[in-house]
């Protein structure tokens, strides 16, 4: 076994090594050559072409306001949501793990596009009531615009901050709020004065986590910013690839270079603050008893706030898509309007072929890449949590490397390597570009699952004659069953939705189903559109339900015994 395993680490690092650094260094060289048929001539003339453009200005400073701003937003709300939850008396506290999971299932270009259907400022349906049903003639709320695109933006990434604060809030030691109120301290100056200076390194790290998520978004920037004349970084590489007569691969590798550095340096402070947060550390081995803050007379009005939350975050998206898909255009809900209701849009989708082949890529790529993905991350969770080793602590930081990688950055990466392979133009560059961005997805729950499985079992099996492939079938996969289950439902979401790598990647043939709703948003085809994104919604939660169902059947405490 130890041969088996000094060949399988080694191997492995050649693996992630080729799908995380291969794409950055590809990015490089293109950066510096003059184009995809002249790669290796070296020029600085790309770098020249991107950072001497008089419009770069204004698209840094709408970059810096996007991403502080919808980075604010994200973790404030989440911070309030935390705070409410768990030191507050506020009712039907199972609301706030559904704010906190179920938005991470629906796209965020689905969410972005029923943003833009509400808010459209000449047929979104919110300003339609305004004017055709309370008379406001002249008043539009316009989402295209930056605070529109911060807001969405926020809603999108609350969830994320509310995962870091929460254990953090949990696990925070009330005696010292009691302390200060025992002092005389408000409720109020207990917070701003104790709280949240103890709780200020999971606050940084939620802030600079949802900036880096911010800065790689390309959903929101592209389907409400582009239309508003709004651009910032990532739609500026997308323009240098997808308009004009030919794409400029060397300039959109150039200006993907500051966001990839800008990235890291994000990730890599945010691993800093978060290994840093044991010295603000309030629980010990000592009694640990949490307090509840009585809300009184505003427990049901803050609760009002929650359930509004969770509407504009679960409900209200889907709600808005469904409706569009069977209105012949944007109208306001009425008598009228459910009277001239139709599959009529559903039917056009169905009939349209390059729709079809988009669905049928995205499922393919959701289930295979998903399971090649569980697969790859099986191997490489085993070598960092039972081998190690310096090469085992080498293989687990470039498995997290991708994570830190903007989609439509590390995709203009591969397309410098692919357009040189026969594997350009196919099916097969997306699954591998999929899988390299992704494995982080997988490889994370899989790690936590080696750590429940003490070696002692695996010991055992080989003292009773048992090789180790039997081991790994018998004992090891069983007990890995609820790990795989989790890691390939974050997989196979991901892929299915998956929007930033694929507008760089797709070519003819190879179209998804986040391409084909964002060609539909750019054509202005909202019927389409909706009833395109329900099914993408629909094959996500089926592909949840199936990974559930196989998961469930599995018992691994009496496979193992």
């Amino acid at each position: 076994m130890g041969n088996k395993r000094s060949v399988l680490t080694p191997t492995l690092i050649g693996i992630v090594g080729f799908l995380t650094v291969c794409p950055v260094v590809m990015l490089i060289f293109g950066s510096f050559s003059t184009g995809l048929g002249a790669f290796g001539k070296f020029t600085l003339d790309k770098y020249v072409e991107a950072y001497a453009n008089p419009e770069l200005p204004g698209i840094v400073a709408n970059t810096i306001f996007f991403v502080f701003g919808s980075s604010t937003v994200a973790t404030g709300l989440a911070l309030l949501l935390v705070y409410l939850n768990t030191r507050t008396d506020i009712p039907f506290k199972f609301l706030f793990r559904i704010i906190s999971i179920i938005p991470m299932m629906i796209p965020h270009l689905l969410f972005s596009v029923s943003w833009v259907l509400l808010l459209n400022p000449s047929n979104g349906l919110i300003n339609l009531f305004l004017r055709q049903v309370i008379g406001f003639e002249n008043v539009a709320i316009n989402i295209y615009s930056l605070p529109g695109m911060i807001l969405v933006e926020g809603l999108l990434d609350m969830p994320i901050a509310y995962l870091i604060l929460a254990p953090a809030m949990a696990s925070f030691d009330v005696a010292l709020e009691e302390s200060s109120r025992v002092c005389g301290g408000s409720t109020l100056r207990t917070l701003f004065q104790i709280t949240l200076p103890i709780l200020r390194p999971a606050i940084l790290a939620a802030f600079i986590l949802t900036l880096v998520r911010s800065l790689a978004s390309f959903a929101v920037p592209s389907v409400i910013g582009m239309p508003g004349r709004i651009y910032v970084l990532a739609t500026y590489i997308y323009q240098s690839i997808a308009t004009g007569f030919a794409a400029d691969f060397g300039k959109a590798a150039a200006i993907g270079m500051s966001v990839l550095v800008t990235s890291i340096t994000l990730i890599y402070l945010y691993r800093h603050l978060t290994s840093a947060s044991e010295k603000y550390v309030t629980i010990s081995g000592r009694g640990y008893r949490p307090t509840v803050i009585k809300l009184k007379g505003a427990r049901y009005p803050l609760f009002g706030i929650v359930g509004f939350l969770s509407l504009i975050l679960i409900v209200l998206p889907v709600l808005v898509l469904f409706y569009t898909s069977l209105v012949p255009y944007s109208m306001v809900p009425s008598a009228r309007a459910f009277s001239m209701m139709s599959w009529k849009h559903w039917i056009e989708v169905i009939n349209d072929p390059v729709s079809l082949l988009s669905l049928k890529n995205s499922v393919f790529l959701g289930i295979v890449g998903a399971s090649l993905g569980v697969l790859l991350s099986i191997f490489v969770a085993y070598v960092i949590v039972k081998v190690r080793s310096k090469a085992s602590g080498i293989l687990e930081s470039l498995s997290f490397l991708s994570f830190s990688f903007p989609g439509i950055v590390i995709g203009v990466g591969f397309m410098w390597f692919f357009v040189r392979t026969p594997l350009y133009a196919t099916i097969w560059a997306l699954l591998i570009g999929y899988i390299a961005t992704y494995l982080p997805y997988g490889v994370r729950p899989l790690a936590s699952a080696f750590v429940q499985i003490h070696s002692h079992l695996e010991e055992s099996s080989r003292v009773c004659g048992a090789g180790s492939f039997t081991t790994m079938r018998r004992i090891v996969i069983p007990l890995l069953i609820p790990g795989i289950v989790s890691g390939w439902i974050l997989m196979a979401s991901m892929f299915v939705r998956e929007l930033t790598l694929s507008v760089v990647l797709s070519r003819p043939g190879t179209e998804v189903l986040a391409v084909q709703i964002l060609r539909f948003a750019e054509d202005g085809l909202w019927g389409q559109l909706s009833a395109l994104g329900i099914m993408m919604i629909f094959i996500s939660t089926a592909l949840v339900l199936m990974a559930t169902l196989v998961g469930a059947r599995f018992k691994p405490v009496e496979e193992a015994t």
